[in-house]
């Protein structure tokens, strides 16, 4: 009869709006650790409302009317619903609660701080997770007790695994046997320049891979901040593979799911890709336009397996830095540089460039300009010593043709017999693209005679023209040459022969000759001029 009275008085109690038995929830923490207690949403109360924090460790104290100054002195940060104990000692041990307004309702936590290696503590503060062999693994650092990213002036500094004292990365591309074992992650979080950790210990145990695999987050691997532009659309994939057609994967704003529907500044949808042996699964976490308020949230890529405990990956938003003037302005100097080396290199290099295109992309004349030949070589006579003799003029016609592929009109050669030489001269002029004046010594004849007229004829026909100078000849004096050779030096382009110097293939001489000659023709050479009638 008593104990039907005592159940009947829990029961009106428990009925009664406001009113709470006294049961506090147990918080262990280790001594020096930051811990941050949470004051949950009560729904008889209005959302604004102000939180309350009290503590009975000794007497019942108000701990939200503290001053700044005194909540430092007493290691406490009061924010709101949040109460962050910065370094937890035996003096912080006790009994807090909470509570909404004037709402009658508490909550209350029992805080107990652990200064030694207790059983009871170890259990409580070990946090057990499972990884299958030859597959990819993130160890997961509990997000117990932690402050909340909106929490002012804290600042979250990452996360750091050890295993038995050596750092460790949380991440395993593919788990093996010996991987087995206790890891400590460290949270530590950066408040008025001072640094507060927060140590958990996650027991790793490694099992043989299943025959149907063990679903897991793949994309993105780890926690993180992702640095976005205020206004920017935003899409973040989060790519999970799954084993059994009731794994899921979505997204958390804290802990209610992001809405589906398009509609809303920021949704979420999904695909699916099944096959005999898994299942592919994206949910892409879309921001239409990333805003401030975005900045504030944390959200959370959840996949919920049936096979084993649902894993997490929290992403956060910050605002991109502004490029710094001096970034800038380097950035800049730098493309400007470039742009004048590049500019400084082609101009310096532009023959050789030229020539290497020619012979790479084996770039030829076409024959349908009605031109029979690459060049006309007409010798004239040097008024030195230094010109090219018979053997020389003999090794630039070969080279030209055998080497480099020219098609030459050659005078001696070309010309039928018994045409008159300055009709012949012209014809040849006629019939080439460029006509190439090489200085001979002793006078070869053959229409050398005739610069007077060949002068006429470039420039009436507008050919192109070559003009071989000697080292003795390359800046001569005035009166020196022929007045027809010194109007024909200055409508062409001059190349200086530098006798045995200019011999190699690979010389100057010839670099600059082939620059100035129009590419070689494909077609095939006409050997003979016709014969005027």
């Amino acid at each position: 009869m008593m104990m039907e009275k005592i159940l009947m008085i829990l029961i009106l109690l428990t009925s009664l709006t406001g009113v709470c038995p006294w049961r506090p929830g147990q918080t262990y923490v280790r001594a020096g650790d930051m811990v941050a207690l949470y004051c949950r949403h009560d729904s008889s109360s209005h959302r604004d409302a102000k939180v309350i924090w009290t503590s009975s460790r000794t007497q019942e104290r108000d701990l939200s009317d503290m001053s700044s100054a005194e909540q430092t002195r007493m290691g406490l940060l009061v924010r709101g619903r949040s109460l962050v104990i910065l370094s937890a000692s035996v003096n912080h041990q006790g009994n807090y609660s909470c509570s909404l307004g004037n709402a009658s309702s508490r909550f209350w936590f029992r805080l107990i701080v652990c200064t030694t290696r207790s059983r009871e503590c170890e259990e409580r503060t070990q946090y057990p997770q499972t990884c299958y062999t030859q597959e990819a693994c993130t160890l997961n650092c509990p997000e117990v007790n932690i402050p909340a990213a909106s929490t002012p002036n804290i600042t979250s500094n990452g996360i750091i695994w050890h295993k038995e004292g050596e750092p460790k990365d949380g991440y395993f591309s593919s788990v093996e046997e010996n991987d087995h074992g206790v890891y400590t992650c460290t949270r530590s979080y950066l408040y008025h320049r001072q640094v507060y950790n927060m140590t958990f210990t996650v027991v790793l145990k490694v099992k043989p891979k299943g025959k149907s695999g063990q679903s897991m987050i793949l994309s993105p691997r780890r926690s993180g901040v992702l640095n976005v532009d205020l206004g920017t659309t935003l899409v973040v994939d989060c790519k999970a593979v799954m084993y059994s057609d009731f794994d899921d994967v979505l997204w958390l704003d804290r802990k209610s799911e992001v809405e589906t529907n398009s509609s809303f500044p920021v949704f979420y949808n999904y695909t699916r890709e099944s096959n005999a042996a898994e299942i592919k699964m994206t949910a892409s976490l879309v921001f239409k336009k990333v805003s401030e308020e975005d900045l504030s949230k944390m959200y959370t890529c959840r996949l919920d397996a049936v096979s084993g405990p649902s894993s997490f990956v929290t992403i956060t938003l910050a605002q991109k830095a502004p490029p710094s003037p001096l970034s800038l302005a380097l950035g800049i100097a730098a493309v400007m540089l470039l742009i004048v080396v590049t500019v400084v290199v082609l101009v310096k290099r532009k023959m050789d460039i030229a020539l290497f295109l020619r012979g790479t992309f084996s770039c030829y004349r076409s024959t349908s300009d009605g031109k029979s030949y690459d060049a006309f070589l007409m010798c004239y006579k040097s008024d030195t010593d230094t010109g090219l003799n018979e053997d020389d003029r003999k090794c630039l016609e070969s080279v030209l043709e055998e080497r480099f592929g020219y098609s030459l009109c050659l005078y001696d050669r070309d010309v039928s017999p018994g045409k008159a030489a300055a009709e012949a001269v012209l014809d040849c002029i006629e019939q080439s693209r460029t006509v190439v004046l090489v200085p001979t010594s002793p006078d070869p004849g053959s229409g050398s005679g005739l610069l007077s007229a060949i002068h006429a004829a470039l420039v009436e026909r507008q050919t192109r023209l070559v003009f071989i100078q000697t080292e003795t000849t390359e800046a001569p004096r005035s009166g020196s040459l022929p007045e027809a050779l010194q109007l024909l030096g200055e409508a062409g382009d001059c190349v200086t022969w530098k006798g045995v110097s200019s011999m190699p293939h690979s010389s100057s001489f010839w670099k600059q000759l082939r620059y100035h000659l129009p590419a070689p023709r494909k077609a095939s050479k006409i050997k003979l001029l016709p014969t005027a009638i």
